[in-house]
């Protein structure tokens, strides 16, 4: 029998999409995730509220928690709907809610992305 080494399941996490910007240009199709990534956050409700998402106790926070963002409850689904698309947060139904948490590893992946290489620092 061939010797198997066994790996522990690791959590399932966001891999950086690019080394930071100011390390090299990126490449097209790193420009395109990036982009879609920023786009969804270039809104302010979108922005409000992957805020309340991250900043929520326990990392998570259901829809209805979340949901006073100053427009109506479709229009916020439809912004969820953007930052799911955008790999920025995940969601798991709960009876007849909605749980949100953000993506295991996005906020590292975008602060690499924005942090200055060892050389500039």
């Amino acid at each position: 029998m061939p010797n198997v080494k066994v790996l522990p399941l690791l959590e399932p996490t966001v891999e950086p999409c690019c080394p930071p910007l100011t390390e090299r240009p990126l490449t097209a199709e790193e420009a395109e995730r990036t982009a879609l990534m920023f786009k969804a956050l270039g809104d302010p409700v979108r922005l409000r509220l992957f805020s309340a998402v991250a900043s929520h106790e326990g990392g998570e926070a259901c829809v209805c928690d979340i949901s006073d963002v100053g427009v109506s409850q479709p229009t916020v689904s439809h912004h969820l709907k953007k930052l799911k698309e955008a790999g920025l947060l995940t969601s798991e139904r709960r009876g007849t809610w909605v749980y949100y948490r953000v993506e295991p590893g996005v906020l590292a992946a975008m602060g690499q992305l924005l942090s200055p290489t060892a050389a500039e620092v």
